[in-house]
Formats: structure tokens, sequence, C-alpha cells
């Protein structure tokens, strides 16, 4: 029964994967191995047979058949024991892309045909075997394989035939096994234990039993040519010679196993016929010569018919002749044998030329073919290139309509950019006037809220005044009504804000190591905030008594509670401009003509403001002693404690008030009011220092001792201000002495003051801020630090003007931000402002 492998083409039993799904692809598996002309020949064979159809995959697999045991060096084969292992590693990569390059030229075959690739690694069992696997693992319905496929696995024990056979035995019955042999289809046959291949015809092309057989006796039966069936006398016989060829039938069954058989005997077919000139003038002297067989014959007759004189001569003489006679005929027998081995030679080549001729008559059919196929590769080109043109054409076209739209969009792009640059010009100047309208409201807010102090002041001295001068000291019936004053409770989100996250760059100088200050900014408003050090500073519940009762007082000269937060423990007080009354009084800066020296400021705090600050101190402490129904003691008043607003009045801070519980703490409190007075009047500090007043008073003048940083003090005012200061510091033997007597004193030396500047052409309505009142003052002629007319202004970074040394103060000890905005600083390089500084000088010589 003839078949191609196992079945004829019929339905399969079992539904492979391709007949559940219609969709996919039909694929025909093509077996390959290393060598690649017999590869292209079985590839070939499959893409003619199913080129023409729809949804044909071709998978070609690639079966390594080399042995596994064995590696390629520039030595040749060699086993791979004998290679070190980093050797055999840059051995293997080197194949598997040798296996790259030839799968990428089995694909490329392929051309647009749909093409797989399948690998299949060297193991340790037969090619054939694995093929089998492969069919069963793979569901494999359709197999191509090369008929040499197997060789080198089994060429010296059963030929590749018996490889063939065992996969077409062991193939399933879903799959159909084609064999290729020279590019031809071949079908396997089995009778009498005997193996047949024969062709589509049905014609016996190798016969070949299951044992003893040769590979190289049935590929020479099948490929022997017309002209080796000629000549009957070739086959089987085998020529050991040398310089002769091998006969026909020995190169037939070697020729098969090699492609290029011709070089291999070409050498010895052209000494041949190099050789043939020479032969053919012996072979012409032997025809010139009589016939051997006549020659001899006359020799004998010679020799028998000759004439012997004598025995012993005759015989001796018939004996040269029989000698001479057999060495002819030696002669002639090896012409003869010289002439049968040149015909056989002959023959040989004759049948080498013949098969030769015969192979390239099959290549010129080949190249014609060849060419036939090139030139329809050539039209499908030129077609190809033709449609490839027109595409280009149509993406010409497309590509010029991008273009034009490309450039209306840019038109369209350059009036839109051109509409924006209008409305942003327009919404700057929108910017600008609203900055403007804000600095201008800003301005008046200032102003409001500086004649609200006035008035508040103006009030309260009054208030105070007349309170003092009806109060009894004896009175302990208590305030006959009682003020409930409301304050703000922050949440903690404010304050940090407010803070930005309590910032080092807004951080106050500390005053004690229980509490730490920040200045922040609240509605526009300038805020400072006193923060616990610690939590365990306060309980929640002294925390909520402190709040109570800083919101119970109010007072001109007591930095008032604006709010507090309870959730951070921190209180929240009006900010004042000026700072402690410690940092002005010993106000110090860098000389601008030395890097190692400092000097004092001499105009920050001048007598007659001195004495008002003792008196708005006075006022504050008073308020506090006079409280009812208790009074409340202070417990740590000193400069540090006294700070001052924009315009220099005074204020005494307030987070450490508590209410007094002897009498002996409200004398603590006027003894060091009393110290602070003599601070004001000689700029020292120190513990010697009202030992140092007293020598002097006893002296009778105070010019040795005077701060010359405040000016010419009037000496008889002067005076009058130290006896007060220092009766003070005397309480213990001065028991009459009370806070509502210091503060009528003070209140008097003030006034007096007052009327002694006003004599000499001074305004003091409000000290300390020039020489006029800020009312009159425009507001740019006023230094935003210091609050004082500028007498050498200079511009920052942030575009506000600055008196040189308070912007430079600010900037030296750490500042990046603007003192205006608390926005950072671009660069701290400041700019001296002459316009204004001339527009200053024109209005104070008005």
């Amino acid at each position: 029964m003839l078949f191609p492998g196992s079945q004829t083409g019929g339905p399969s039993i079992f539904p492979s994967p391709e007949q559940t799904m219609d969709t996919q692809l039909e694929k025909v598996f093509v077996a390959v191995g290393n060598d690649l002309h017999q590869g292209l020949g079985t590839l070939d064979w499959a893409l003619k047979k199913w080129s023409g159809r729809q949804r044909i995959c071709f998978v070609i697999v690639h079966i390594d058949n080399n042995p596994r045991d064995l590696v390629s060096t520039p030595f040749g084969k060699l086993p791979a024991t004998s290679v070190n292992d980093e050797k055999l590693e840059i051995i293997r990569i080197c194949e598997q892309e040798k296996t790259d390059k030839l799968l990428s030229k089995y694909k490329a075959f392929c051309g647009k045909l749909k093409a797989e690739v399948l690998k299949m690694e060297k193991t340790e069992e037969p090619i054939q075997k694995a093929i089998v696997g492969l069919i069963s693992s793979h569901q494999v319905t359709k197999l191509v394989m090369g008929i040499t496929l197997v060789k080198q696995s089994s060429w010296k024990t059963k030929g590749a035939i018996s490889g063939s056979f065992y996969i077409h035995r062991h193939e399933p019955s879903f799959c159909e096994l084609y064999i290729i042999c020279g590019g031809k289809l071949v079908f396997l046959r089995e009778e009498n234990d005997e193996e047949y291949m024969e062709d589509e015809r049905g014609v016996m092309v190798a016969k070949m039993k299951e044992k003893g057989g040769s590979v190289k006796s049935w590929f020479g039966k099948m490929f022997i040519d017309s002209a080796a069936n000629h000549e009957p006398h070739a086959l089987g016989r085998s020529y050991h010679h040398r310089s002769a060829p091998p006969t026909s039938a020995a190169m037939d069954t070697e020729s098969v196993s090699s492609p290029d058989w011709w070089e291999d005997y070409a050498p010895e077919v052209e000494s041949y016929f190099q050789c043939l000139p020479s032969s053919n003038l012996i072979e012409k002297e032997d025809t010139k010569q009589s016939n051997p067989t006549k020659t001899a014959k006359l020799k004998l007759e010679h020799i028998v018919n000759g004439d012997f004189t004598g025995a012993s001569s005759r015989i001796e003489t018939l004996k040269a002749k029989i000698q001479e006679v057999q060495k002819f005929i030696e002669e002639r027998k090896e012409e003869a044998k010289g002439y049968v081995e040149r015909q056989l030679r002959a023959a040989s080549v004759i049948t080498l030329c013949n098969r030769r001729a015969v192979e390239l008559e099959g290549r010129i059919s080949g190249e014609i073919n060849n060419k036939t196929d090139l030139k329809n590769k050539l039209e499908a080109a030129r077609e190809h290139i033709y449609e490839v043109s027109r595409d280009i054409e149509e993406s010409k076209s497309r590509l010029r309509s991008i273009l034009e739209l490309q450039s209306e969009l840019a038109t369209k792009l350059q009036s839109t950019s051109l509409s924006k640059s209008h409305v942003e010009a327009q919404l700057e100047n929108a910017t600008a006037t609203r900055t403007e309208i804000l600095r201008e409201m800003e301005e008046l807010r200032r102003q409001r809220d500086l004649l609200l102090k006035r008035i508040e002041f103006c009030r309260q001295r009054e208030a105070i005044a007349a309170a003092a001068a009806s109060a009894a000291p004896t009175s302990s019936s208590g305030r006959d009504d009682h003020l409930d004053f409301s304050y703000r409770e922050f949440v903690a989100d404010e304050i940090r804000e407010a803070t930005d996250n309590f910032s080092e760059q807004v951080k106050l100088k500390r005053r004690d190591d229980q509490t730490n200050s920040y200045r922040g900014m609240f509605n526009h408003m300038a805020i400072a905030i006193e923060l616990q050090a610690s939590v365990a500073a306060l309980s929640q519940e002294e925390f909520r008594d402190k709040v109570e009762l800083l919101s119970q007082i109010r007072h001109p000269k007591l930095v008032n509670m604006i709010g507090a937060c309870h959730e951070l423990r921190c209180i929240v007080f009006e900010y004042m401009h000026n700072g402690s009354l410690h940092d002005l009084l010993f106000f110090t800066q860098r000389n601008p003509n030395s890097n190692h020296h400092y000097k004092r400021n001499p105009k920050r705090l001048p007598w007659h403001v001195r004495i008002r600050i003792a008196a708005d101190v006075s006022l504050g402490l008073g308020f506090l002693h006079l409280a009812q129904p208790r009074p409340i003691i202070h417990g740590e008043l000193n400069l540090s404690n006294v700070l001052l607003d924009s315009n220099l009045v005074a204020k005494i801070t307030t987070s450490k008030l508590s209410h007094c519980s002897e009498e002996l703490q409200m004398r603590s409190d006027i003894y060091a009011f009393g110290v602070l007075m003599l601070q004001l009047l000689t700029g020292r500090e120190g513990d010697g220092l009202v030992e140092e007043v007293r020598r002097a008073m006893e002296g009778g003048t105070l010019n040795g001792i005077l701060d010359a940083m405040a000016g010419e003090w009037p000496l008889d005012l002067t005076m009058e201000y130290a006896r007060i200061a220092m009766r003070c510091v005397c309480i213990n033997g001065n028991m009459e002495l009370t806070t509502t007597m210091v503060m009528k004193e003070v209140e008097e030396v003030r006034r007096k003051a007052v009327e002694l500047m006003e004599m000499e052409g001074f305004d003091m309505a409000v000290e300390g801020s020039g020489h006029r009142d800020h009312g009159d003052i425009p507001c740019i002629f006023l230094c935003p630090i210091l609050q004082e007319v500028m007498i050498n202004p200079h511009v920052a970074a942030d575009g506000f003007s600055y008196e040189l040394g308070a912007i430079a103060e600010w900037l030296g000890t750490g500042h990046e931000t603007s003192p205006m905005t608390n926005l950072r600083l671009d660069h701290k390089l400041l700019t001296p402002n002459h316009t204004l500084r001339s527009l200053i000088q024109e209005w104070l010589n008005n």
C-alpha cells in the first residue's frame, strides 16, 4: 500500500485545533536541518504545494542533527569533553548564532507567506524519536521532511531510510507525513520484511532490506542516470587504481550524499584528458605495426625452420628464440592489459561527463526557472513600487492639506497671542491699580488707627488721672461694676498660617526661657504670638486662668491681648513695632568706617522721650496696682518687658501678671520701676547703678552719669526726675510712698518736659517720630521700620524705601524677607533714593 507517511490525505480521526476553529490558520510543519541546500529544497516543495491556498501558515521546525557530544572547532569536530567550559560556552554561542542566521534565511525564503520558526534543542534520544514526540506534543497534522534529515545519526546503522520508516511507523493517525528526496515526493512501503521507496508514479527507486543494507547502495540505484544504464558492465564493479576515477555505480552511490561531487572528480578527469594525447600516439604506433599474433607466428616458424648445423648449437639457438618469443608475448600481454585499463578509464570518464552534462542541464533549467521567478518577482516589485508611489502622492496631498491647516492655525495662534498680550497688559494695569488702591487703603487704616490711639490715649489719661485723684486708699468695697472683656479664640491652623508654621525668620527676640514669641500677620494686621516653650510649662487649667485674667485687663499702657489658642496654648497680643525698651536704649550698629568697632545710635531716644516713656510705664503700673477687687502685680518689670509701638508709646507686657497676695510684692514693682527710671537716665545697667547715682546726687551734680545719647538734659528737671527714682529704689525706708504718688510725680515731670520742649519750638503731641506730628508728615517720608522721617533713604528689593541703618540692621541679623510684605527678597542690594531724599530735605527746610 502506497502512502505519504501513514495517510494519503484523508480526514483525521481526531479533531485538531484547526478543525475546531475555522478562523485559525492551517499549519504545515516543515522539518529542516543544518544543511541549507537540502533544507531549502524541502521548503521549496512545501511552498509550491500549499502556497496557493488561503490561511496557510508554514512552521519551520529546525532540528539540530549534529551529535550532542561533539563540537565544531577550527581543527574539526572534537569531543565536548576535550574543551574547557569557557571555550565550550563560546562555541555554543557561535553555534546558536549560526542557527539563528540559518533560520533567518529559511524564513526569508518564504517571502510574504506566513511563516513561523520552531527550534528543537539537542536531546540524548535519536532524531526520529524526537520528531515523533514533536508530532504528538504539537498535534501536527501535516509534516514535510527530507529523507536525509536523520542521516547523521543513523548513517552507520540502518541508514536514513530506516529513520524515515521509524517515523512513519510511530506517527499518530492524525498526521500526514510527506517525505522529500531530491526535491520530489517519495512513498515508503514495507513488504516481506523489505523496505521500498517509490516515486509518485509507483516506480521503485530504492529497495532495502531491514538488515545488511547500505544507504550508499540504494542511493546509487535511485540516482543512476540514463548514461550509466547503457553501460551495465560498469555496475557493481570497483576499480582500485589510484589514477582512474571510480566506476559509474560507485560514483552514483557516493555522489548522492555530496552535492559538490564534481569537485572531487574534476582533477582526475582533467588529468585523464591531459594524458589522452600520449595514449593516442601509442595506439597509432601500434596500428602501424603488423598484427602481433601474425608476427609471433612468423618468428616461431623462423625458429623451427632454421638451419641448425649442430645439435648443441641448435638447442642453444632454440632456447634463445623461445625466450625471445616469451618476452614478446609478455610485452603484448602488458599492452593488452593497458589497453583494457584505458578503455575502462575512458568509460568511467564518459559516465562522469554524461552525468555532469545532465546535472548542468538541470541547473540550466533551474536557472531558467529562477529567471522566470525573478521576472515575476520583478513585475510584482514594479507593481508594489507603483502602489507605493501612489501612496506617496496621496501622502503628499495629505501633507499639503496639513501644512495649509498648520499655517491657518499658526495665523490664529498669532492673533490669539496678540489678544493674550493685550489682555495681560490690561491685567497688569488692573493689578497695579489694585495694588495702589490697597496701599492707599492700608495708609488710611494706619492713619485711622493712629487717630483712634490718640483719642483713646487722651481719654484714658484723663480717666486715670481722675480716678487716681479721687481714689480712696482705704476703700475695700471694690468696684460697683464688673468689666467683662471678650477675646478671639484662634484655631491652630490660623496661628500656623500667621507665623509661616513658626518659621525662624519671624521669631522675635526671646525675653525668658519659658516662652517663644513670633511675629505674624492676621487680616492685614501685625500681631505678636507668645507660645509656651514647653507644653508642661502650664497646665490647661492654669493656661485658662491666665487667659481669663488677661482678657479682663485693658489699658493704653498695657500690651493688650487680642486672643488665644487653647490647642497650642499660645496667646495673641498686639504687635509693638519698635520692640523692647532694652533694645532701643542699648541699640548698637556697625560703624561704616570700621569692620571691628561699634557705636550707639545717637538719635534713638532723646531725654524728653525717655521722660514720657517713664510716665507711660507709671500709668500702666498704677492701673495694675489699683485694680479691684485685688491689685495685680507684674513681678518682672524691666527694660525687656517694656515695649514701644510705632509712635514710641511705651506699654508694659502682661504675660507675667498675677494677683497681689501681699504688700511686699507691690513694693517690689515700685523698686523695679525706680531702677528702670535710673537706666533711662544713665543709659547703663548693673548692680551698682543705684549707689553710683546716689553718690552723684550727694555730690550735687549728675553730669557725670547722664546718658549723652539722650542729648542735653535740663539740670533742674533731671534732678527732680532722679529724686523720684531714688525714692522708688529706697522704698524700704519710705513706707508711705504708693504707686499713686509715683504716678502723680512722674506725670508732673512729664508735663514740665512738654512745656519746656514747646518753649523751644518742638511739637510734643507725638514724640519720638521727628519734629512734627505723624499726621502732618507724608507717609512716604517715614521709614517703615523706625516710623521716623528718613535721613538717608535707600530702596530695597521689595520696592520700599527704608532708612539705611534700619534696613542694614534688618538684613544683617539674618532676615531674608521684606519687613513690609514678609515675602522673600530676590537680593540684598540697596539703592540710594536721591529723589526722595531731596523731597525730605525740602520738606524739612519749609
